[in-house]
């Protein structure tokens, strides 16, 4: 089983594939981690060195695991932090190329965009080429709840207007959508709140806020959902998983005091996550 991982790779801490990469390695599947930057460290630092890679490397480095066959074997693309328009376009070539070659392949998108508390952090001609183009090809979509507004085009504040917005954004590609962090009516501010919603569907789950917010907490939780989701889980199991083994991490990171996760010895509440919260049906409405 292996997993292609295109996303943005740091030397010091933990987001992007360097958040990504082992956790989906803890869980037995290879990874095919391609960078789209080659970066010091992320944003927030006194100092970052490294860049956001020419976009001619990028594509030359997808083209390379194509001839070393990658996507013949690969059983899911992950995409993150893109870096700059042309990546993303690069991106969404070679995702349609792989799926062409390999029909089981399947492709989820992490948006990467923006948060409730920076707004978008990326270039302005980014968000819409990952709305209307990568979103249109992947087969799950994990934004935060910024990101899904963004993509949605409407503020949604209860459960009924996710669920509603997510199957409207469903028409145009993805079936399956994952909405991180929800800030929805009625759930307690000592909780965060994530929820599935497919055409057949909608789960979620609540676990403790940890009084901490580290980065590349989004790209960790993809990792772990694509994980459960390669190794056959159903996307209630898989979001519980996801879920709850991001919880562990921040309560370990939290222990320690660090801001950067602390995830390498964290591999035993990613690979089994104790407490285990469980992922609830949502009523349909």
């Amino acid at each position: 089983m292996t997993v292609i991982s295109i996303q943005s790779q740091v030397a010091w801490g933990h987001v992007g594939n360097s958040a990504a990469t082992f956790p989906i390695q803890l869980h037995g599947i290879d990874v095919v981690a391609v960078p789209t930057t080659l970066l010091s460290n992320r944003p927030g630092y006194p100092t970052i060195r490294g860049r956001v890679l020419d976009v001619q490397l990028v594509a030359d480095l997808l083209r390379g695991v194509e001839e070393r066959g990658a996507v013949e074997a690969a059983r899911m693309i992950l995409s993150g932090y893109l870096g700059s328009a042309d990546i993303a376009m690069d991106v969404a070539d070679f995702v349609a190329r792989a799926k062409a070659q390999n029909p089981a392949l399947l492709y989820c998108c992490d948006p990467v965009l923006g948060d409730r508390d920076r707004g978008m952090f990326v270039r302005s001609d980014i968000p819409p080429l990952v709305r209307d183009q990568l979103c249109a090809l992947a087969d799950i979509v994990t934004p935060n709840h910024f990101e899904f507004e963004f993509l949605c085009g409407a503020r949604v504040t209860t459960i009924d207007d996710v669920v509603a917005q997510a199957r409207a954004l469903m028409a145009r590609g993805p079936a399956t959508i994952v909405v991180t962090s929800a800030e929805l009516a009625g759930t307690p501010r000592s909780e965060i709140e994530t929820l599935a919603i497919e055409h057949t569907g909608a789960w979620r789950v609540r676990t403790p806020r940890v009084p901490i917010s580290p980065s590349g907490t989004g790209d960790l939780f993809a990792a772990l959902f694509v994980a459960a989701r390669v190794r056959g889980l159903a996307t209630p199991d898989a979001l519980s998983h996801a879920a709850s083994g991001i919880h562990g991490v921040l309560e370990r990171t939290a222990q320690r005091g660090t801001e950067e996760m602390r995830i390498v010895e964290s591999a035993d509440v990613m690979l089994d996550p104790k407490p285990r919260f469980a992922a609830v049906a949502v009523p349909a409405s």
